[in-house]
């Protein structure tokens, strides 16, 4: 046994006499193949590296988030629908979820997954900033120069405050503090400065829900906002 791997992050398990395994771990073996076939019978289901991503799990994942998406609920007279990127973010959670805890199915290549991070979600931010770019200068023009100051408010106030909360009342490590804050700003780019830092990747633990929730609450809070006030 080479290592044991736990989790969605995952972290790797020190091989320790009383380490237990757990269902969704990953173990690598080494050793000749009647051997390692024997383990693999004893010890679950052999997840063999390859270069080839489970089209069919990922195309169910968009398909149904797709669907979700289109589905629109009506509380009072205001109209809510979590649209296509919403849709397609539930069904990320919950298919990623089915895969790390049983990961029999839905396999995606390292490669693939670092393509999916380091660029697509950056290439994603950058169209959300270009398409933005034209209402902040009208409405830069529109109110001035106090529209980029409370921007700048808006921005540093509740990250500061989410540090402070998170060090001195949940008393969570420095590093995990972090990452809940890169997850609940959904910052990819600082999402993989604080790992390389760090030199593990325990602190990505705090940033699952954080972006969960705040990219859901974004998603029904901004729209609901918006109908609210129009």
């Amino acid at each position: 046994m080479r290592k044991i791997t736990r989790g969605a992050t995952a972290i790797d398990i020190p091989i320790l006499p009383d380490t237990e395994l757990q269902r969704g771990d990953i173990v690598t073996l080494v050793g000749r193949t009647p051997e390692i076939a024997a383990a693999t019978r004893m010890l679950g289901y052999p997840d063999r590296a390859t270069d080839m991503a489970d089209i069919a799990f990922i195309g169910a994942a968009v398909t149904l988030g797709a669907v979700l998406g289109t589905l629109v609920y009506t509380i009072g007279r205001v109209p809510l629908t979590l649209g296509t990127s919403g849709g397609a973010l539930i069904a990320g959670l919950v298919f990623g979820w089915l895969r790390s805890v049983r990961p029999t199915f839905g396999r995606i290549p390292s490669s693939t997954v670092w393509f999916m991070n380091s660029v697509g979600l950056n290439v994603f931010i950058a169209v959300v900033g270009i398409s933005a770019g034209l209402s902040f200068v009208a409405g830069l023009e529109l109110l001035g120069f106090s529209l980029l100051l409370w921007g700048v408010v808006a921005t540093i106030v509740p990250v500061t405050l989410a540090m402070l909360v998170g060090k001195y009342v949940f008393r969570f490590h420095d590093a995990i503090v972090l990452r809940c804050c890169c997850g609940a700003r959904t910052t990819t780019a600082s999402l993989g400065m604080v790992t390389d830092r760090a030199g593990s990747r325990i602190p990505a633990l705090g940033y699952p829900v954080p972006y969960a929730v705040a990219t859901t609450t974004l998603a029904l809070g901004g729209m609901a906002l918006v109908m609210l006030l129009g």
